[in-house]
């Protein structure tokens, strides 16, 4: 059964989706997200990459087989992270001899580094859709120029998560104006359990524009968001805006550094609205 459509006062997943909560998934081997091999569409991209020294992430990497696959194909710039710690020293041991691959227990969030490549194999998925702003930002961030995110994201809804799904339609509304020339289609080649319910992202950064996380107080309701979305994009030098499902955090992409006041300004019809970097 698909979740109900998310109309107003959307409030925060109450899951503890945090170190202790994953690292207890790992430790009791409730893993149902882990296909125990590399994904047939991620193996499918890895082996049109040509450039074996490109600085490639995999974040929220679990088991990692992707990682694996790449070091059989002769990569040299891995670096892997998620904030499971039990999870983490496993993967520390195995690859404890080899030095094409970095292994990082951390918040994905706070990571610092410059990347060729993102690889998106079941991140995005297990991060609250309260975060999805937070996820595009970073990836921008974290990707040099000319830097490609790619990977797999659910075509698909679910009653309750982790795994978060959501629409094409969704995604695209999100990434929009971070990325260049995005690729976003349903896959061909998912593992049988996945058929139909994956989409295959390939989304060049967009290094012409910037993306800002700004904090916002006052919204109620998604009705209240489409309004100030709509003012947002009315300036000039607005490129997308995206307002994350707890009204909290607007992703803002912007020819340069948004301009605040021109963006408070623009609120000014409701006076309880305010924003902040």
């Amino acid at each position: 059964m698909k979740q109900e459509a998310i109309q107003c006062c959307v409030v925060e997943c109450d899951l503890p989706l945090d170190a202790t909560y994953w690292n207890k998934q790992y430790e009791s081997k409730t893993m149902g997200w882990d296909l125990g091999q590399v994904s047939p569409p991620i193996k499918t991209f890895i082996d049109t990459l040509q450039n074996k020294n490109a600085a490639i992430l995999i974040p929220g990497c679990g088991n990692t087989y992707e990682a694996e696959y790449l070091l059989q194909q002769g990569f040299t710039n891995i670096t892997v992270i998620d904030i499971a710690p039990a999870l983490v020293e496993n993967l520390k041991n195995k690859f404890a001899d080899n030095k094409n691959i970095n292994v990082v227990l951390g918040d994905f969030f706070e990571h610092q580094g410059n990347y060729d490549y993102i690889i998106e194999q079941t991140f995005f998925c297990a991060l609250p859709p309260t975060m999805r702003q937070k996820y595009v930002f970073k990836m921008h961030q974290l990707l040099n120029t000319n830097g490609v995110l790619a990977g797999l994201l659910f075509n698909a809804s679910f009653e309750q998560g982790p795994p978060f799904g959501g629409t094409q339609e969704e995604y695209e509304k999100l990434f929009k104006a971070s990325f260049k020339e995005v690729v976003m289609q349903p896959c061909q080649n998912s593992v049988p359990d996945r058929q139909g319910q994956e989409l295959w992202i390939e989304m060049p950064k967009c290094d012409t524009l910037t993306s800002t996380i700004i904090q916002i107080e006052g919204l109620t309701c998604s009705g209240c968001a489409a309004e100030v979305t709509e003012h947002f994009m009315q300036l000039g030098n607005v490129f997308n805006i995206s307002i994350s499902t707890n009204l909290k955090d607007v992703l803002a992409v912007t020819m340069e550094k948004p301009n605040i006041e021109a963006m408070q300004a623009a609120l000014a019809y409701e006076p309880k609205y305010k924003i902040s970097i």
